[in-house]
């Protein structure tokens, strides 16, 4: 029966057999703002390597560093044999570059959800999500006990109905993208924070895609909003901004020890490996001495969200580097990837059931690294690819009867 259900699933082949299929593209080089496809050059507008921080020689030499001290991996969790004093290093210096008392590393940031939201309540208390928070979110928050409602996304009188119906004496955690991480917009925080006052309740934020872009010297979203001392927990990972592989937990000293014991993720997975622990502590330090880098990403966003604006494209509510080029229908979001690869640009596609059809999109980020003439060329191949599909012409029909 197994065998019978795997080879059914067909979805794949017949994108593939269309010649449209989109995934596990093989990328031959560094991941910078060119990449090598097939041996051709492809500019890279679909990478989180946000401060443009993989290639950064300081922390190629901090890798190469971390494996002749310490060989390639720990062979075993962080509960037992796995923990490096450069792990613990690197969690003291995360905890006080986000505001917190103490931080935990986990090996990925999908991990930190699984372990922390499974694990921080219990059978009779309530996790609370927006209907767009990311994938391990919603899978941490199904291992949970505890009852898991969802509000509508950033919509706080949804918010306050359900916080409402829960039971006052019971814990009540909100756990929140910081930054969205297809829409590119951000979480409302400050109003979260009144009505979790309100309410009693907790808040936990995944910046992952906040961390390195939002606040300051990249510190997050609660940072941004002045808001870090009302939020309980702050997840972040260091596979975008931090340009290597893991992910973390901060909060309360009180609140890591809990973890330690109690999050299942952390316990029994493998510890993160020397060199992706010195690769991340790296990334922080160049974060804190240059800020110029986090204002270059900014100036790149703008800049990529005035050209795109002005070829008339619909970029949603987002006010991040993540650039959502909404094209409202899957076969052309696939077909439109396919052109830019072709035409030289790399973009992701993101279709249903991710997002509903009518909202298929090319997801277009930015890096610090990209240059005002590689983002005038991208969205110039973007506009002409989009013409010949008729996508402007559409959203343009569509506003008109709006």
């Amino acid at each position: 029966m197994l065998n019978q259900r795997m080879k059914a699933y067909d979805v794949p082949a017949q994108y593939q057999k269309m010649g449209i299929y989109p995934y596990f593209r093989t990328i031959e080089s560094e991941q910078d703002t060119v990449v090598t496809i097939d041996g051709k050059r492809v500019l890279m507008f679909g990478s989180n390597s946000y401060l443009g921080l993989t290639t950064h020689p300081k922390l190629k030499e901090a890798s190469k560093a971390a494996i002749d001290k310490y060989g390639s991996g720990c062979a075993g969790s962080r509960f037992l044999n796995g923990s490096l004093d450069l792990h613990l290093e690197l969690e003291d210096r995360l905890a006080k570059f986000v505001g917190k008392e103490g931080a935990l590393v986990f090996s990925t940031g999908f991990q930190v959800n699984l372990g922390v939201i499974s694990s921080v309540s219990g059978r009779h208390d309530y996790i609370i999500i927006d209907d767009l928070d990311h994938a391990c979110i919603i899978d941490g928050s199904r291992l949970s006990f505890s009852k898991v409602l969802k509000y509508k996304h950033n919509d706080m009188e949804s918010l306050e109905k359900i916080l409402k119906k829960c039971a006052p004496d019971k814990i009540k955690l909100i756990a929140v993208d910081g930054v969205f991480s297809m829409e590119g917009d951000l979480a409302n925080l400050p109003a979260i924070a009144k009505l979790a006052e309100k309410y009693n309740a907790n808040i936990m934020v995944d910046d992952a895609h906040g961390l390195g872009v939002m606040g300051s010297n990249g510190r997050g979203t609660s940072d941004h909003f002045g808001l870090t001392d009302k939020v309980d927990l702050i997840m972040g990972t260091f596979s975008k901004s931090l340009a290597s592989i893991g992910g973390f937990i901060a909060g309360s000293n009180d609140a890591m020890n809990f973890l330690k014991h109690n999050a299942r993720s952390l316990i029994f997975s493998a510890s993160i490996a020397p060199a992706n622990a010195a690769s991340a502590l790296a990334a922080v330090e160049i974060m804190e001495q240059e800020p110029e880098r986090l204002q270059k990403l900014w100036d790149n966003t703008h800049y990529a969200m005035k050209l795109l604006k002005e070829a008339g494209f619909d970029t949603g509510h987002s006010v991040t580097p993540i650039i959502p080029i909404f094209i409202r229908d899957d076969f052309n979001t696939f077909k439109i990837t396919k052109m830019l690869l072709e035409e030289g640009v790399f973009v992701n596609p993101v279709v249903s059931p991710a997002v509903a059809s009518t909202s298929a999109l090319l997801r277009y980020s930015l890096m610090a690294t990209h240059t005002f003439s590689q983002i005038e060329e991208s969205v110039e191949k973007i506009t002409k690819c989009a013409k010949k599909l008729g996508v402007l012409e559409a959203q343009e029909k569509l506003i008109h009867e709006r």
